[in-house]
């Protein structure tokens, strides 16, 4: 499995036997069955998490309603934290919870500065994928302020073919900040 990690970082930059299996010391496996929190609201953050096998919603949660807002979701290949409790070291402020059985790898904040002090090509990783991720979030908000529900929908068929068919409509539609109903009358068509 960690395989899918080398792969990950190498779509970026090659790496060695040796330089791979030094990062890859600096990792945690961990398994989590359906429905277990890998992140959850209050607690203290100490890592962030490479998705081996599963997929995880990211979403915050009204108080009041219990309404769930989705706003990330992470399948095999992905990354997944709450950033702000994990640079910052404080208490998440969002859950992150498993929709089926998963195995992640995880890196505290600490092996992750020292890596990135200590291995050039992993650092160089870290800020390509950083990039990504806002360029990626940028064109969500984007889709969110200015797209129809139709564009937010067709748009995510065609970012993630596969997670249309691996998760819930309901979870699709809190992540497209429509209705379930909603979502149905686009499926329809």
């Amino acid at each position: 499995m960690s395989q899918l990690l080398r792969t990950n970082i190498e779509a970026v930059c090659p790496l060695s036997d040796e330089e791979f299996a030094h990062i890859l010391s600096h990792f945690k496996s961990r398994k989590l069955k359906k429905h277990a929190f890998l992140v959850q609201e209050g607690e203290y953050l100490r890592q962030e998490y490479f998705v081996l096998k599963g997929c995880l919603k990211a979403y915050i949660a009204d108080p009041e309603t219990g309404n769930e807002f989705i706003y990330q979701f992470g399948a095999e290949d992905w990354w997944m934290t709450d950033r702000e409790a994990f640079f910052k070291e404080t208490k998440a402020t969002i859950n992150i919870d498993c929709l089926e059985d998963c195995e992640v790898l995880g890196i505290t904040l600490e092996d992750r500065n020292k890596l990135g002090e200590t291995t050039w090509k992993y650092e160089h990783f870290l800020q390509v994928k950083a990039n990504l991720g806002y360029i990626s979030l940028q064109k969500r908000l984007q889709l969110m302020i200015m797209g129809s529900a139709k564009d937010r929908y067709e748009h995510f068929i065609r970012q993630y073919p596969e997670l249309f068919t691996q998760i819930s409509k309901t979870h699709i539609a809190s992540y497209l900040g429509v209705t379930r109903e909603t979502l149905s009358r686009l499926y329809r068509r």
